[in-house]
């Protein structure tokens, strides 16, 4: 059996203009090969056809001025993105994204026929499974901060793209059983771990009778909503 560690890595981060990924659009994204201390980078702006919301620009800095005059198509952006992707998969990279369900939501939902052909790795879903009484906010930055790894230019996609990838790295050599895994394998936990933390916290709301119909169990894309676990 072939560890994933062994494979290359291939970051992707976006940028959008809403937190929730089952109506954001792209603003900006990034997919990042990585080939040793080498990254072949390449950026996007696009014009989301929509007007970013202020508290979207508070975070990522992308204004509606800045798209209408530099960004391109966004379903020209988004399928160059899918396209990059497919390249990283088909030439053997792990594919890293932090937080992965809510970057691959937003690209599957403009992506008709959208399919994850490879290895995603997500160090989101890994350090709830591994570190999951950690008390603490699970942000980027903050899981950066947490393994003692690097983030430059935070919430712009090229700067989270590559601290998701050094996470990435770091983690099986923190948590050695998962340098154990192939690539098949370590898909198929991340579904799971991520599916029962998202169970677990249906359970947590419910206890405390509050809504739960728009938590979603499914990773990496959310295709449905769970009701009960």
């Amino acid at each position: 059996m072939t560890s994933w560690v062994d494979m290359p890595l291939c970051a992707v981060d976006t940028e959008t203009t809403s937190a929730d990924p089952n109506t954001a659009r792209l603003v900006t994204a990034c997919v990042a090969a990585i080939n040793g201390s080498e990254v072949d980078s390449r950026t996007w702006v696009a014009n989301p056809g929509i007007e970013i919301p202020a508290e979207a620009t508070d975070v990522h800095g992308i204004t509606n001025e800045y798209v209408r005059e530099h960004g391109r198509p966004h379903d020209e952006v988004v399928a160059e993105v899918v396209e990059a992707l497919y390249v990283a998969w088909e030439s053997g990279r792990a594919v890293v994204a932090y937080n992965a369900s809510f970057d691959f939501t937003v690209i599957a939902n403009h992506s008709p026929g959208f399919e994850v052909r490879g290895l995603i790795v997500d160090p989101f879903t890994i350090d709830r499974e591994f570190d999951a009484y950690r008390k603490g906010k699970r942000t980027l930055a903050d899981v950066c901060e947490h393994y003692g790894v690097r983030l430059d230019g935070a919430h712009s996609a090229d700067g989270d793209a590559l601290a998701a990838a050094r996470l990435a790295w770091k983690m099986p050599r923190v948590y050695h059983v998962l340098a154990l895994a192939s690539a098949d394998s370590l898909m198929e936990s991340q579904a799971n771990w991520y599916r029962e933390r998202q169970y677990s916290y249906i359970d947590y709301l419910r206890r405390n009778n509050r809504p739960f119909d728009d938590v979603s169990v499914e990773w990496p894309v959310r295709t449905q909503k769970a009701t009960a676990a």
